[in-house]
C-alpha cells in the first residue's frame, strides 16, 4: 500500500483526499476526505483575475491539509487545480502561494485531464460493462466523458454554477430571464460538447461534484447531509425537475434553510442544479446516478 493524498482545487471548492492505495489492483482505502467552499474562481470570468480575498482563502485551507497531510504521514502529495486557475492571469502568484505551504506545486490541467481523472475516480467501482456518461458539473467548468471502462470521448465547457451565476444572476429568486439566459448557456456548450462527445448515446448519466450531490440529497429528503444515502444513489429525471422548481421559487434565506445545502452553495445551487437538469433534457436519460467519488479519487490513483 502507498499512502497518498490528493487535492483538488476548484473553482468553488478545494478537497483533500488521504488514502492508502494498492499499487497493483487500484484498491482504495480512504483516511481522510475533507472539502472546504473557499470560492477561488470569485469575480474571474469577470476580471480574468483571481481576486486577493479569494487567494487568501485558498491558502488558509492548504495551510489546514499540510497539517492533515503531515499528521497521517502521506508520501506522495499530488495537487490538481482546475477551470478558475486555468483561466487566471495572475495563477503565478498562487502557484507560489501552494508551493511555499505545501511544497508542492499545483498542476493547472488542461479539461481534457481533468475529464480523465473524473471518470476513473468516479467510474471504478461501478459494476458491469455499460457505456457511461460522466458529467462532472463544477464551479467554473462542466466536464462531459463517455466511455466503458476507458475513456473514448471528452470534452470540458464552460458552464459552471460559479460561472453562470455571476455571469447572469442578479435578483432574489433569480428571475425568468436570468434562468433563460443560463439554460441558453447551458445549451450553447452543449452544442460544443457535443461536437466531440456523443451525449446521447449512453446507457447510464453518472453525475458528479457538489451541485449533483445537493440535489440529490434534497430530492431524497434527507434531515442531514449523508454522503452515505447520496453516493450511487439513483435520482429520476422527475425528482430532478421538482427539485428544480422548488429552487427557482425560493430565496437566498429559503435556500440556507434546507439543511443538506452547505452555506457556500446556497448562492449557485440554483445554476447547478438547472445544469443538471438541461443535461437529462438533452441526453434523455430517466435517471441520473450520482457518485461521491470522482476527479478526487482519480488524482489519488493516479500518484499511487
Amino acid at each position: 500500500m502507498t499512502r497518498v493524498a490528493g487535492i483538488d482545487c476548484g473553482t468553488n471548492s478545494i478537497r483533500l483526499l488521504v488514502a492508502d492505495v494498492h499499487p497493483e489492483t487500484g484498491e482504495l482505502i480512504e483516511l481522510d476526505r475533507r472539502m472546504t467552499i473557499v470560492r477561488l474562481g470569485q469575480g474571474v470570468d469577470r476580471t480574468g483575475r483571481l481576486a486577493p480575498e479569494a487567494l487568501e482563502r485558498t491558502f488558509a485551507a492548504c495551510r489546514e491539509y499540510a497539517a492533515v497531510i503531515e499528521e497521517l504521514g502521506a508520501e506522495r502529495i499530488r495537487f490538481v487545480a482546475t477551470s478558475a486557475s486555468r483561466d487566471a492571469e495572475n495563477r503565478d502568484d498562487f502557484v507560489r502561494g501552494v508551493v511555499g505551504i505545501l511544497g508542492v506545486e499545483p498542476e493547472v490541467i488542461t479539461g481534457d485531464q481533468e475529464a480523465e481523472f473524473s471518470f476513473t475516480g468516479a467510474t471504478g467501482e461501478l459494476p458491469g460493462d455499460d457505456r457511461r456518461l460522466v458529467v462532472d458539473i463544477g464551479g467554473g467548468s462542466t466536464e462531459f466523458v463517455v466511455g466503458v471502462r476507458h475513456v473514448e470521448a471528452a470534452r470540458s465547457v464552460d458552464i459552471g454554477c460559479v460561472r453562470l451565476t455571476e455571469r447572469h444572476v442578479r435578483t432574489d429568486p433569480p428571475a425568468a430571464d436570468e434562468i433563460a439566459a443560463i439554460r441558453a448557456d447551458v445549451r450553447a456548450a452543449m452544442d460544443l460538447a457535443a461536437e466531440k462527445v456523443p451525449l446521447g448515446e449512453a446507457e447510464t448519466l453518472v453525475g458528479l461534484a457538489g451541485s449533483v450531490t445537493t440535489v440529490a440529497a434534497i430530492a431524497l429528503g434527507l434531515p442531514e447531509y449523508d454522503s452515505t444515502k447520496v453516493h450511487h444513489a439513483r435520482i429520476s429525471r422527475a425528482q430532478v425537475d421538482e427539485v428544480v422548481t422548488r429552487l427557482l421559487g425560493s430565496t437566498h434565506d429559503e435556500r440556507a434553510a434546507i439543511p443538506v445545502i452547505h452555506s457556500g452553495r446556497v448562492d449557485v445551487i440554483v445554476a447547478g442544479a438547472v445544469v443538471l437538469a438541461e443535461i437529462m433534457e438533452r441526453t434523455g436519460a430517466a435517471e441520473v446516478v450520482v457518485s461521491e467519488h470522482d476527479i478526487l479519487d482519480g488524482i489519488a490513483l493516479s500518484v499511487a
